[in-house]
């Protein structure tokens, strides 16, 4: 699995120009999704999305969790994250799950999210989705975790 984590201070996800999704300060997180992932490494990246340390304290030092602030959360599917650009030019996704198999296990990441955390929103899994976000910082963080 590998996801982006971007701290912002508001998300939009609108589908054929509609907004299906929007958060306010929190972060956003883009996941991608391997054939083998399995809930080990979905319950890792959960975790990692609500207890890293992006958000300032008092001092203006990163030292404050999602849960921490109370931040809202939002998931969108992107395959493209597991794009090899390595040869040639057209991306080779031979590393990303089938559409069939991420759908599940991107439904299987926002329950086990939402099963430590209220505040979790999602896009349309397999939509053409446009995201409007204001990048807070700007903080972007790209986690990876192989199937063990």
């Amino acid at each position: 699995m590998r996801i982006v984590i971007q701290r912002v201070s508001r998300a939009i996800v609108e589908v054929d120009g509609l907004e299906v999704s929007s958060i306010g300060q929190g972060i956003l997180v883009l996941a991608a999704f391997r054939k083998d992932d399995s809930d080990e490494e979905l319950a890792w990246m959960a975790r990692k999305c609500l207890e890293l340390r992006i958000f300032e304290d008092d001092d203006g030092k990163m030292n404050l969790s999602l849960t921490d602030i109370g931040g809202e959360l939002l998931v969108v599917s992107q395959f493209t994250l597991y794009g090899n650009c390595r040869k040639g030019r057209r991306p080779d996704y031979t590393d990303s799950a089938p559409p069939s198999d991420a759908a599940g296990l991107y439904r299987r990441f926002i329950d086990i999210l939402e099963s430590h955390y209220p505040r979790v929103s999602e896009g349309v899994f397999g939509a053409h989705m446009n995201i409007e976000l204001l990048n807070d910082g700007p903080v972007t963080m790209i986690l990876d975790r192989d199937p063990s």
